[in-house]
């Protein structure tokens, strides 16, 4: 199974690019993020295309698979939170202005309605970015994820940057016309096994628990799907996790 295009593209304010791969041809747009500190070619290389090919050679589904730039921000443990999340916004920006456009382009563009999923940290990338950009992201399935970055060798103050890149922080504080739209425009999926790494050293499971109630109790679409005892945090378990709630969506 190969590739279909892949492109670089900058970085906003910077001289830097990341990557984007295609699989598919048709179907469904998935943005895909990669785990922590991946790059776009480990979707593939993990078996993640080929455990739903019958899904891409229907063309029902197509994924756009980034890379991460977490190496520079949240994987930096010597920085401040505050600004690792401040870096992080270069990151988004880059989805926004360049990302975004060149899946637009290649779909069409008009009333993009993408899906993001993301496994361990890109897990919370998926959720959060559907959570802040529901109007052409509406629904995120994040597997294994940890949803809280002040738990993430967190130090120093945290401001701003921190609590509008934090979902356990700003979901919380949702209230008023913004909280009723999002109920409205976007749906989330939290998978977690019970098994070896999803406590311990991810937090992925008590994570994913305590932000699948925090999404109930503010009446935003959640469903959290815990697996078994024997389910790891590693890639054959969300090679199984995709490939039995995938097809309902695409």
């Amino acid at each position: 199974m190969s590739e279909q295009q892949r492109v670089d593209l900058q970085v906003p304010g910077t001289d830097s690019t990341l990557g984007v791969i295609r699989y598919g041809h048709w179907g469904r747009p998935v943005l895909v993020f990669p785990s922590e500190a991946g790059s776009a070619q480990d979707f593939a290389s993990n078996g993640m295309v080929e455990a739903v090919q019958d899904l891409v050679d229907a063309g029902r589904v197509s994924f756009f698979c980034v890379d991460s730039a977490d190496a520079f921000s949240w994987s930096d443990n010597a920085a401040p939170t505050e600004e690792r999340a401040r870096r992080h916004q270069h990151y988004t920006a880059w989805l926004e202005q360049a990302v975004l456009p060149w899946i637009g382009a290649q779909t069409g563009g008009a009333g993009l309605k993408l899906m993001t999923l993301g496994v361990s940290l890109g897990a919370y990338h998926a959720v959060h970015f559907t959570l802040t950009h529901a109007h052409v992201a509406p629904l995120a399935i994040g597997m294994s994820g940890s949803y809280d970055v002040t738990s993430w060798h967190g130090h120093g103050e945290f401001g701003d940057a921190t609590y509008f890149a934090n979902p356990m922080s700003y979901v919380a504080g949702m209230h008023g016309e913004h909280l009723d739209w999002l109920r409205q425009h976007a749906s989330i999926l939290l998978t977690v096994g019970q098994g070896p790494f999803e406590v311990e050293p991810t937090k992925a499971l008590p994570s994913s628990q305590a932000f699948a109630e925090l999404l109930h109790d503010k009446g935003i679409p959640v469903e959290l799907d815990l697996w078994g005892h024997d389910v790891a945090h590693d890639w054959p378990w969300w090679r199984k996790q995709m490939a039995h709630h995938l097809p309902r969506f695409c």
